[in-house]
Formats: C-alpha cells, sequence, structure tokens
C-alpha cells in the first residue's frame, strides 16, 4: 500500500512530465524529455526479497545511493535498473515525506540536466 497519496500529483507536476504505462513491465513511468526519472511497480512474488511491495525508482548519484541506503532501510539498490544510479523505495516503508519529495527532484533534476540545451529551453517554454 503506498502511504505517500501525493507522490503521483507531486511527479506529474514536474515540468514536462509524461506519465504513461508500460504495459510489458508493469510499470507507471514517469518521463521528462523521453528520459526516464520515476517509476512505479509492484514486484510479483517471482521476484524474492521485494515480497510483493510497491517500489518508486528514482536515478541517483552512486555515493549519495549508497548513503541513503545506509540510513534507511526502505531504500534499495534499483529495481531492474543500473543499480550504482538509481534506487527504489518501498512505498509502504518509512522513508519520510520531505526526503522521498527531495529524492524525487533530484532524480527530476538529475535527467532534465543531461537532455539538450533546446530541449530544455522547450520544456520551460512550455511550463509558463
Amino acid at each position: 500500500m503506498n502511504k505517500y497519496n501525493w507522490l503521483d500529483d507531486y511527479l506529474q507536476a514536474k515540468k514536462g512530465c509524461a506519465k504513461d504505462y508500460k504495459l510489458e513491465w508493469g510499470w507507471w513511468r514517469y518521463q521528462v524529455g523521453g528520459k526516464l526519472f520515476a517509476a512505479t511497480c509492484q514486484p510479483g512474488p517471482e521476484h524474492q526479497g521485494y515480497d510483493c511491495r510497491e517500489l518508486l525508482t528514482l536515478k541517483c548519484e552512486p555515493m549519495l545511493a549508497e548513503a541513503l541506503r545506509a540510513e534507511y532501510p526502505d531504500i534499495i539498490p534499483g529495481f531492474y535498473t543500473d543499480k550504482r544510479n538509481w534506487i527504489s523505495v518501498f512505498l509502504d516503508g518509512a522513508v519520510p515525506d520531505d526526503v522521498l519529495r527531495g529524492l524525487c527532484n533530484r532524480s527530476y533534476e538529475l535527467v532534465f540536466s543531461k537532455l539538450t540545451k533546446k530541449m530544455q529551453r522547450e520544456i520551460a517554454e512550455q511550463a509558463q
């Protein structure tokens, strides 16, 4: 059960966010400029260790990801992503709201910053 009832609206409010459902993966994806910055999914019983708990996956710098995993048991290496650059958060866990908001912001900014300057301008202009 997702205890962060604000999460979907928060992610969709990001400039240029496009949300879709990837049926083959069973993921809700949040993208900016066609690049993934967040995704939610609920791994099935075939994925041992996840206990069918809903996850949010976010981009994160490797050193920060390591520190977060040490501090919060509900932050784990990214599910089905590059575990150096992505983290997953159990959405029924105990990560404070302000920490999760900060991680969402950071993920968005990491992805947005890698877009071309032209695409960044177009997204900024559309948001006005």
